[in-house]
């Protein structure tokens, strides 16, 4: 494939190694020292391009994808107010587009369980929960995309939960949590590349279900995994259109 990566930092990187090591090319290199480059006549040169940019600028390169036809692959989190409205787009411009929170293989099996547990421990309202999440400073949105997929998880399945709410930790007063809110406690510690916590407690026991990536190539890899998979389809998807787990 011919592939175009908008977004050229530390995972658009990593996404150009797993890349071409899979045989595929990179013909074009989108950041904001040359995002004039970014043109419907430069996508109509590739097969698909592949998303790590920035929560400003991702809607732009999505709709700019979409008037070349070029297929799209989105990693990018913090634009998902405007989910439905970019779906609504792809579909009636009969484009291709993917989108996730997190292409990790092991942090989808995390979301697929984290339904169960949830599930399960809608019997047991003795049991608060929480999410908690870890990233690098240099991440910009918070709660990340992955928590709030994984606390939309909780609310599907725990009844006492009605909506979700995010306290990024040394940043503002302690917040005061409703009994049917879900919090999303986000800490912004150097160098970490994500690790995501749920955790269950009850006066006698706790009981904590944790995802910890020890670097970006799990994500990486993955999202030229998901570019593979987007070939010849045609409409809007989401990572669960990929991945198909099963008890």
């Amino acid at each position: 494939m011919k592939i175009a990566l908008l977004g050229y930092g530390k995972m658009g990187q990593i996404i150009e190694k797993f890349a071409t090591d899979r045989g595929h090319e990179i013909i074009l290199k989108i950041d904001a020292d040359n995002i004039h480059e970014l043109t419907i006549a430069n996508l109509k040169k590739i097969d698909v391009a592949i998303d790590f940019s920035t929560p400003a600028s991702v809607i732009k390169n999505i709709e700019t994808c979409f008037e070349a036809n070029a297929p799209i692959v989105v990693g990018t989190t913090g634009w998902y107010g405007k989910l439905q409205e970019i779906k609504n787009q792809c579909e009636r411009s009969n484009n291709s587009m993917l989108y996730a929170s997190n292409f990790s293989i092991g942090v989808n099996v995390f979301f697929f369980v984290n339904k169960i547990l949830a599930k399960i421990m809608n019997s047991y309202p003795q049991y608060e929960v929480q999410v908690e999440e870890i990233h690098h400073t240099q991440k910009m949105d918070a709660p990340s995309g992955t928590a709030m997929t994984i606390a939309e998880g909780i609310l599907e399945n725990l009844e006492r939960k009605k909506e979700w709410v995010n306290e990024v930790v040394g940043q503002e007063n302690e917040m005061i949590v409703k009994p049917d809110q879900l919090l999303i406690e986000s800490h912004r510690i150097e160098e970490v590349p994500g690790t995501h916590t749920v955790i269950y407690s009850s006066e006698v026991d706790s009981i904590e279900f944790k995802h910890k990536a020890h670097n970006r190539a799990g994500f990486a890899l993955s999202a030229v995994l998901a570019a593979e998979w987007l070939q010849d389809k045609t409409g809007f998807f989401s990572i669960d259109d990929m991945f198909d787990f099963s008890v």
